[in-house]
This record gives C-alpha cells, sequence and structure tokens, in this order.
C-alpha cells in the first residue's frame, strides 16, 4: 500500500517513461534517424532554413564521429523543409500561425515523420504543434531555438535551447527583492514596449512582464509603458512612478530614444534586455548612451559572431542552438544505443520530456537543460564604469538555483558607486541641503524683499498678457436695427451674413475681419501681442476691442470707420471732388492725419506697422484718418506690395524705415490723386515690384513726381515725399520730423498772418454748397434708375400686386378667388423628341416655344404661373379679378397658341410637326406667395388638379374644355364655336362630360388639322417615324444618329430594331409625359 505523498512522484515517473518510449520507437522503426527541420524562407531572419543548414551539417558530421569513437554505426539525417511568408500582409512569426502544421501532415502522408524536429522558432507556429488541447498528437519530440512565448511552457513534447520568457520573469522576480551591496530591493518599475519593428525575442520577453496572469504582474509592482508618448511622458513627469525602466533591444534602441527624449533625470536607470548580443565582450569600449544603461544578456559563446566560412558566413545564437540541438539528439540516441546493447541499466530521469534534466557541452556553451526541457542559463549583468568608460560585468544570475552572484565588489556605478533606488525622491522631504539653503535664503531675505515685489508685480503683468478670452458672439450686435427683418430667428441674426461683418459691440460700431491664419487657439507669442494691441488707444489709430470666435471662422473686432479706406475717398471724384472738398489743405491735413498716427505707433510697445498702405488707412464720419491693421506680426505676414520698401522686397522682414517708405507711396496717392505707384510708363503691378528691387546704377524706380509749374509751398510738399522714398532707409526721416515739416508748410499754404481759421471754414463751406445741388440731382437720378429696374424685375418674377403689397408690409396674404380659369398644356411626343435631340436642342426647343407663347400672353389678360419641362401654366381672373372675362381671354389664348403651334417649325427637325395639347376649366381657387428665397406665387385647390386631368385627357392640336368653362363663355357676348366629346373619365372625379374649343364665330384662326390617331403610343411610333425619315433625308441615318450626343446615348437605354417602347424610357423622360405633380393640388 502506497502512501498518498508518493503518487505525483509515481505519476512523474509514468510520464518520464512514456517519453523515452518516443526514442525507442524511433530506434525499433525504419525512420533512419530522420531530423525534419522546419524554419523560415525568408533570410532576413537569423534562424532561416538557409543560415540553419550548413551548421546542422557540421553537427551530423560531428555526432558521427563521436558515434565512430563509440563503435557504433549509424549517422543522423535531416529534412528540411521551409515555409514563406512573404505573401502575407503580416510577414514573418506573425503568420507562421498554421505553417508548421501544414508542414508536419505532409510529411505523416509521405512517410517521412523522422525521429525529432527542429523548429518551428516561431512561438504561433510551435504552440499550434505542442499543445495537448488545440495541437496535434505528436509522436516526435521537438527541439527549438526559440519558441519564447509563456504559452510554450511545461509542454512535455518541446525542448528549448534558448532560455524561454518565463526564465526572464523568474530573473527579474528575484533580482528586484533581493538586497546586495550597492542595491536596495526594488518593489515598483517600469516596462517599455516598443510599438513597432520588435523583434521575436523581444516580443515575447516583455510579454511576459506585461500579461496580467504572468507571476511577474502579480508579484512586482511594474506599470506598462506603451509607445513613445508615454515613455517621454514618464521620463519627464516630476512624480514618477519609478526610477527603473525596462526594455528589451539594443544599444541602437537606447540612443534612438535618449534623442527623441531629450534630457533625463540622473537618477534614472534603464535595464536592457538584450540577450543575444555577443558585442559587449568583443568591442568592450561603451558609448555614452549606455552610461546610465545596465544590460543582462547572456555569457561568452564558444564562437565567434557572424564571420565563419564553415557555416556559410552566418552564425548566431539561432544557428548555434539548432547546431547544438543537432547534438543534443545524437548524444540521447547514443546513450541509449549504448545502454541496450552493453545491458546497461540507466536510471529513469524524473522528466516527461526526453531531453529533459540533461547536459552537454555545444557551440553556444554549456548547456543545463531543466525536467520541462527549457535551458537554464547563467544571466549576466553588465555596466559601463565610469572611470574606463569599458562594459564590466556586475553579476550573473543562475536561473537553475534562482541565485545571484555578485562577480564585481566594487563597481564604479554613476549613481555614487551603487545602483539607484526605486522611488524617485519626492519634494516634499528636506535634507540637509534643503536646510543649508533655506539658512542661507534668510540671510539674504531683506535684499530680496523688494526685488521679489517688484518681480511679483511684473509678472502679474506678464501673466495677464499671456491669457485671452473671446469676446461673446451674443454681444455682437446688428450695426442698425432696420438691417436686421424681424422674420430672422436668432441663430441667423448671429451670422454675419445677416450683417456683412459690420455690428455693434458696447453700442459703438465695429467692423470684424477674419483671421484665417488662426483657430483662434492663439499661441502665447500671438496672445501677448494680441493683449498690447488691446491696450493702444490713440486718436488716429482705430481701436481693437477683441476677437470674437464663430462657427464658421475667427474675427478681430476693430473700430469702425464707416466712410470706408483713404483709397475708396481717393477713388470716388463724385463724392469728394478736388475743387470744392480734396483741394490742397485737406490732402495735407491727410497727410498730417497719417503721420501723427504712425508717429505714436513706433513710440509704442508695437514699434512698426509693417503693411502700411492706402486701403489700411481709414475714414472716420468726422473725416479723421486713422491706421489700421497694425499689429499681429505673429498672424499676419509682412506686406510684399507696391508699398512695400526695396529693402524688404530683396529681404522680408519689417522696419520703421520701411514704414516711411510705405507712407511716401501714400502721400503720392493723396497729392497727385492716382492709383498706387503712378508711373505712365508702367502698368504692370509685378514690373514695378522688379524694378524697385533692382534698382539701375545710374538711377531708381519710383511714381511720376513732376516739379514743373507748382508753387513754392507745394514744392516743399513734393521735397518731402522724396525724401522719404529715398532710396538710402538711413537717410528717410522718422514720423516726428514728418509732423513737424507737414504743420510747417500747411502754416504757410494760405498765408496765415491774413486768414483766419473761420475765414478758411466759410470758403471752403461756399465751395461746397455750389456743387451740393448737382451732386445730390446726380444721386437721385441713379438711384432712381436703379430702382425703376430691380421693380422691372420684379414685375416678370411675380403679379403686380403682389410686388406692391411685399414692398409695402413685406408680406402677401394669401387669397381665395371664387371663379378663376386655368389653361394647361405640353408638348406631345416630348419624350420622343428627346431621344433624337441633344441636350442644347431641347433647351434651344423649349426656349423657342416658349418665348412665342409669353409675347401672346401680352396681348390677353392672363398670368403665367410656370413652366415644368415642357408643361405651360397660365391663369386669369386672379390675382386681380375680372368677372367672366377669365374664361374669354384663356379661350382667345388657347386659340392663339394653338395657331401658332400650326405654323411652328423646329429648327433642328425641320419638316417635324409639333403637336401640343390643351386643357381649360374653370373654378375657385386659392392663390399665395411661398417661401423667403425664390418666392414663388402658387395656386392651390381642385380647380387647379382638374385643369390638369382635362390636359392629360385630351388629343393633340384640340383645346379640351370642362362644362364649367363652356358655361362661362356662353354667358358672354362672345360667341365662341366648340363640340361635344362627351363623357370622359376624369381620375379623381369620374365621369364628366367635356367638349372641344374649336373657335370663334366669325374670327380667322388658322387652326392647325388635328393627327387621326388618338392612341398615345401610336402618336409616338408615328413621330419616331417622322423623325427618322427627316434624318434620312438630312443625310444622318441611323450611323449618324448614333454618333450624335442626344439624351438617349447619354442614358445609355436599349433600343428594338429603332423603335421607341413604352416601358423602355429613361426614368427622367418618364416625368414628363405623366400628370402635373401634386404641388399644384
Amino acid at each position: 500500500m502506497y502512501s498518498s505523498h508518493s503518487l505525483p512522484y509515481l505519476g512523474v515517473l509514468v510520464m518520464a517513461v512514456v517519453a523515452n518510449k518516443m526514442l525507442e520507437e524511433c530506434l525499433s522503426s525504419k525512420r533512419e534517424f530522420t531530423m525534419n527541420v522546419v524554419l523560415l524562407e525568408d533570410e532576413s531572419y537569423g534562424w532561416s532554413r538557409k543560415s540553419v543548414q550548413s551548421a546542422l551539417e557540421a553537427a551530423i558530421e560531428e555526432d558521427r564521429q563521436e558515434n565512430i569513437k563509440h563503435g557504433l554505426n549509424f549517422t543522423l539525417t535531416a529534412n528540411y523543409n521551409g515555409f514563406n511568408t512573404t505573401v502575407y500582409n503580416r510577414q514573418g512569426c506573425g503568420s507562421s500561425t498554421c505553417e508548421g502544421v501544414a508542414i508536419l501532415k505532409l510529411l505523416h502522408n509521405l512517410g517521412e515523420i523522422g525521429c525529432v524536429m527542429l523548429g518551428p522558432s516561431c512561438t504561433y507556429a510551435t504552440f499550434q504543434l505542442v499543445d495537448d488541447e488545440i495541437g496535434l498528437s505528436l509522436s516526435i519530440p521537438v527541439i527549438s531555438a526559440g519558441s519564447f512565448g509563456l504559452s510554450c511552457d511545461y509542454k512535455h513534447k518541446l525542448t528549448r535551447i534558448l532560455p524561454p520568457a518565463r526564465k526572464i520573469a523568474d530573473f527579474f522576480i528575484n533580482f528586484l527583492k533581493e538586497t546586495l551591496d550597492f542595491k536596495y530591493p526594488w518593489e515598483q518599475v517600469y516596462v517599455y514596449k516598443k510599438p513597432i519593428n520588435v523583434s521575436e525575442d523581444c516580443f515575447w520577453y516583455i510579454n511576459a512582464l506585461e500579461a496580467p496572469s504572468a507571476r511577474f504582474n502579480s508579484q512586482t509592482n511594474r506599470e506598462m509603458l506603451r509607445g513613445e508618448v508615454e515613455l517621454k511622458k514618464a521620463l519627464n513627469a516630476k512624480k514618477r512612478h519609478s526610477n527603473i525602466f525596462i526594455l528589451c533591444g539594443s544599444p541602437d534602441d537606447v540612443v534612438s530614444i535618449k534623442g527623441k527624449m531629450g534630457p533625463i533625470d540622473p537618477d534614472i536607470m534603464f535595464i536592457l534586455i538584450d540577450i543575444y548580443n555577443p558585442e559587449y565582450y568583443l568591442n568592450t569600449t561603451s558609448i555614452k548612451a549606455m552610461q546610465d544603461v545596465v544590460v543582462v544578456t547572456l555569457p561568452p559563446r564558444n564562437y565567434t559572431s557572424g564571420s565563419d566560412s564553415k557555416y556559410n558566413d552566418t552564425i548566431n545564437d539561432y544557428v548555434a542552438g539548432y547546431h547544438d540541438g543537432a547534438l543534443l539528439f545524437g548524444k540521447v540516441l547514443r546513450e541509449t544505443m549504448l545502454g541496450q546493447r552493453d545491458y546497461r541499466i540507466y536510471d529513469v530521469p524524473l522528466s516527461d520530456n526526453p531531453f529533459g534534466n540533461t547536459s552537454f557541452y555545444g557551440m553556444g556553451g554549456h548547456y543545463v537543460i531543466d525536467e520541462y526541457g527549457d535551458r537554464d542559463v547563467n544571466f549576466s549583468m553588465i555596466y559601463t564604469s565610469t572611470e574606463t568608460g569599458m562594459y564590466e560585468t556586475l553579476l550573473l544570475f543562475d536561473t537553475s538555483r534562482n541565485k545571484t552572484i555578485v562577480i564585481d565588489q566594487n563597481p564604479t556605478l554613476p549613481w555614487h558607486g551603487r545602483l539607484p533606488n526605486d522611488k524617485p525622491k519626492t519634494p516634499d522631504g528636506l535634507d540637509m541641503q534643503d536646510v543649508i539653503v533655506i539658512v542661507l535664503s534668510l540671510s539674504v531675505v531683506a535684499v530680496t524683499a523688494i526685488a521679489l515685489i517688484f518681480y511679483r508685480q511684473n509678472r502679474k503683468v506678464r501673466l495677464l498678457q499671456k491669457k485671452w478670452s473671446h469676446i461673446n458672439p451674443l454681444l455682437i450686435g446688428p450695426l442698425d436695427e432696420k438691417e436686421v427683418s424681424l422674420k430672422i430667428d436668432e441663430d441667423k441674426r448671429k451670422d454675419s451674413t445677416f450683417f456683412n461683418h459690420r455690428g455693434r459691440y458696447d453700442k459703438k460700431p465695429v467692423i470684424l475681419k477674419e483671421m484665417k491664419q488662426t483657430d483662434g487657439d492663439f499661441t502665447e507669442e500671438q496672445r501677448i501681442e494680441l493683449n498690447t494691441l488691446l491696450r493702444i488707444d490713440y486718436y488716429n489709430l482705430t481701436k481693437f476691442y477683441g476677437t470674437v470666435k464663430f462657427e464658421y471662422g475667427v474675427f478681430g473686432v476693430f473700430e469702425l470707420c464707416q466712410r470706408g479706406s483713404l483709397r475708396y475717398i481717393l477713388n470716388d471724384r463724385i463724392s469728394y471732388p478736388d475743387e470744392t472738398f480734396m483741394d490742397m489743405e485737406f490732402k495735407i491735413s491727410v497727410m498730417y492725419d497719417i503721420a501723427k498716427g504712425m508717429s505714436y505707433l513706433h513710440s509704442s510697445n508695437i514699434e512698426v506697422h509693417g503693411r502700411l498702405k492706402s486701403t489700411n488707412c481709414v475714414v472716420d464720419n468726422r473725416m479723421v484718418v486713422k491706421i489700421t491693421d497694425f499689429g499681429c506680426h505673429t498672424i499676419l505676414s509682412p506686406g510684399r506690395d507696391v508699398w512695400t520698401s526695396p529693402e524688404h522686397l530683396r529681404k522680408d522682414g519689417v522696419s520703421q524705415k520701411g514704414d516711411v517708405y510705405s507712407y511716401a507711396i501714400i502721400a503720392h496717392e493723396i497729392v497727385m490723386r492716382r492709383p498706387p505707384f503712378y508711373t505712365q510708363n508702367c502698368s504692370d503691378p509685378a514690373e514695378k515690384l522688379y524694378r524697385v528691387q533692382n534698382p539701375g546704377v545710374m538711377s531708381v524706380f519710383r511714381p511720376d513726381l513732376i516739379f514743373d509749374g507748382v508753387s513754392e509751398r507745394e514744392s516743399a510738399l513734393y521735397m518731402l515725399i522724396k525724401i522719404c522714398w529715398d532710396e538710402d532707409p538711413e537717410r528717410r526721416p522718422d514720423f516726428k520730423r514728418i509732423e513737424l515739416t507737414l504743420g510747417k508748410i500747411f502754416s504757410n499754404l494760405h498765408n496765415q498772418a491774413t486768414e483766419t481759421y473761420m475765414d478758411n471754414l466759410i470758403r471752403r463751406l461756399q465751395m461746397y454748397s455750389r456743387t451740393l445741388e448737382n451732386l445730390v440731382e446726380e444721386r437721385t437720378s441713379l438711384y432712381k434708375a436703379e430702382r425703376d429696374r430691380a421693380d422691372r424685375l420684379n414685375f416678370m418674377l411675380l403679379p403686380g400686386p403682389v410686388v406692391r403689397s411685399l414692398k409695402e408690409t413685406g408680406r402677401v396674404e394669401p387669397e381665395l378667388f371664387e371663379e378663376v380659369t386655368i389653361y394647361f398644356s405640353d408638348i406631345v411626343g416630348f419624350t420622343t423628341l428627346c431621344h433624337y435631340s441633344t441636350p442644347m436642342e431641347v433647351v434651344d426647343m423649349l426656349n423657342d416655344i416658349y418665348k412665342n407663347f409669353d409675347s401672346i400672353l401680352d396681348h390677353h389678360d392672363v398670368y403665367k404661373v410656370e413652366t415644368i419641362g415642357d408643361a405651360y401654366m397660365v391663369a386669369s381672373g386672379l390675382p386681380k379679378r375680372n368677372g367672366d372675362r377669365h374664361a374669354v381671354d384663356i379661350a382667345h389664348m388657347a386659340l392663339d397658341m394653338l395657331a401658332f403651334v400650326g405654323t411652328f417649325e423646329l429648327q433642328h427637325l425641320p419638316g417635324i410637326p409639333l403637336w401640343i395639347r390643351i386643357g381649360v376649366h374653370s373654378g375657385p381657387c386659392a392663390a399665395g406667395v411661398v417661401g423667403n428665397k425664390m418666392p414663388r406665387y402658387c395656386l392651390f385647390g381642385d380647380t387647379v388638379n382638374t385643369a390638369s386631368r382635362m390636359e392629360s385627357t385630351g388629343l393633340p392640336l384640340r383645346i379640351h374644355s370642362s362644362q364649367s368653362t363652356i358655361n362661362i363663355l356662353q354667358r358672354t357676348d362672345c360667341n365662341f364655336e366648340y363640340e361635344q366629346r362627351g363623357e370622359t373619365y376624369l381620375k379623381g372625379k369620374g365621369k364628366e362630360m367635356t367638349y372641344w374649343l374649336t373657335g370663334v364665330t366669325g374670327g380667322k384662326y388658322n387652326l392647325p388639322t388635328p393627327p387621326t390617331a388618338e392612341n398615345f403610343q401610336r402618336l409616338q411610333q408615328d413621330l419616331a417615324e417622322m423623325i427618322v425619315s427627316s434624318l434620312d433625308n438630312r443625310g444622318l441615318g441611323n450611323e449618324g444618329f448614333k454618333n450624335r450626343k442626344t439624351l438617349s446615348t447619354k442614358i445609355k437605354r436599349s433600343e428594338t430594331d429603332g423603335s421607341l417602347q413604352g416601358n423602355g424610357l429613361p426614368e427622367y423622360f418618364h416625368l414628363a409625359v405623366t400628370d402635373n405633380p401634386s404641388t399644384y393640388l
């Protein structure tokens, strides 16, 4: 009877026996000791089939020599099978999940399963092979140099030659808690996960530290950093989670990170997982970026990396792993065979893995395989010595015992000889240095108190300058309440389109200027500049009130000068004539206003304008000139136009001397009253800029300024302008000097000793009154002409009474008319005509027809409602009532239209008749204006519907009239001729008696003869045949028709034998032959 605690041991023993049977089956079968090698074909990976094959062949030869020494006659063989993932979007191991399974099934079907499988190295592929639940029921073991993931842990069929991810996790779990002479225990760390271009080993090593269900997460206080943004945020945080940052990669990754992150706190330490990089032992000289980095890697190897012709010039830990995996397989086979030959009894290892609990030597050094088939190693921790600048080994960590072996007892670490604490220093605690600083600061407090007061005052001003808030849009109202209709709702009132970017803010008229270069989220520099601009308040500068942000843009709110820009006033010679208004005195006063404004601007904090021109010099109602668009250098770009000085045309920038040059160009505009930079010899702006920017050797290019014939005082003004646009900026005067010069010129202009200011004012008023009457008369005539033109346009769109009501009251009351007559007509076969016509021919045809119809309407008391496609609608008796005349006028008009149609010829289809059908009905009707934009005078009621039915049930070239219309005609003195059609079914009305209106007794109407066929389909076919015949006569024929870009060819509909089918018409043209839409019902 076994005790209960021996049962687990017995289970392990049974599994071990089963595992060893795998090899015994290989020995007893005829598998020829074959190793199936399953690896990636992609040569960009270190474990590609091509890289591994030569190393495996060398291992097979070494094993054969070892067998000969022991008197055994067997040789390992290898069967190479590669899989290619380059055809997938996600290449490499990410797309290898099913590749290994597919290859193994192929080998099984071919009977080449072998004794052992070398590879794959990808975790995804290996997991599908070795997992008992979802994987295959393997009969052979797997040896992999790779397969690092946690999902491949504790698989009895799998042996991993390279240390898996769980060994890395065990190392960090034990090392963080360990206390050494140069290290305190660590509780919290950062783990950085690189988002892209991650190697297979780093992906799974970091995954083991990240997985929530893994041991590392449950036994440590780690915080993940996913991506460079989170890493930078953690490195720059004042209150970090930890000073320890764990990452996986190479020194190049460290260099890249430090290049992007900026300065790094000296207390921070990086732990770099770089397991498969032997360069630290080959090139021991460290680099600057690695001074605060500790590297975890493997111990020195028994090979030289990357340069061995014996192995096809490719050797690394993966290649060495598969080389040594073949040696491991040969070793176990050899020991098994020797035991069978010598009848030795070997102890069964307590492992369910055939290669578990094994140790051997290979190219990768000394291998120790644990009971689960995973390799145990001594991880080396390497640091950079602050004394020598060389890589030194700090300690080793034995994963078989989870024990640290210190190599360097007195390391020269950059953190004062020891590893840093995991927890950053908190600013709350005070150390000795803080105490010393406080004591010293108290000794000089009296000296610093005054400086602190001034500093706080200046700081408050600076903080206020850095703050900015937009004006509430609700505070911007219309400039004039009359400009806003009472019908406009509150949301529309806020829209700038309703007050044309003009408004009123704080009871002051303002203009809104869009700031297209910004979205309203101003930078600190822009906020400081806007606050400076907000404090500017001077008589000759427009006031800036702030900014307002609407959904459609950001606008600056400026003082409004309602007379417009100076450029506009100089162009308006009618309102501001030279003789009475723009005399020399006024011109000098305008120049003086600009000079005063610029003088103040240059002495303020803004210092320079940079965009001065006549379009941003504006004039208010008191004829005071003010300068606008100054400041905002961080939002608006400097000007580059005819006002720009030559030095700034050559090199972008702004300066006070450049503003003086711009002032000279404006002064020339004012004095000469000409366009900007006017010259007789050059009118092209681009050429002007080029000639200013590139002056000649002997002369410079400037506007025309002729001194001949001017007075002495005007000559002084011309000289001032000439000095101001001098080529040498240093020779140009400043605005203070310009102010003084203009003051002297103005005082001497009219001999102030004999003429007082009152005399000057009276003289100017007399001159202005003489031209005022002519000015008013001219403006009145212009106004009347514009008003008459607008009225004519309105009367063409709406009835006269409706237009007058809209002008007087702003609305039209809907009205009910007891009896009106309504006319409908449309073109028979319009769809067929469109079929054989181009779109432009259809438009021209309808235009010709309806222009003639409109001219007929002028001779009758009727109102044209509208046209829809080929439908034409007319009414009489509204909006002006006319007794019984409405039926008479409609009847005469219908006969005139029918007579016209009989003589009308289509321009593009000569010889083809134009057929229309007409319907007339009388009855009550309601009418009114519908809509605010493009208002229409619409009719409503059953009379409209019945008139439409009369037209749709009529026949070509006939006037179909209802009983009510005939009754009205019989009440009048007019003798109309008509004939009874009989009872006609009208949709929605039933059967009613209808008539054909045929003429007037004694009247001379040359009415066309209606076609004989009454079937609509037959009429369309007859019309189509006539059109085809006409085209044949014109030499076009079927081929010519196909080559024409008609409407039918554009919509690509099918045709049969050239005949039109009723159900084959395109959807658009079906609308043209249906009843009138229900808009009128």
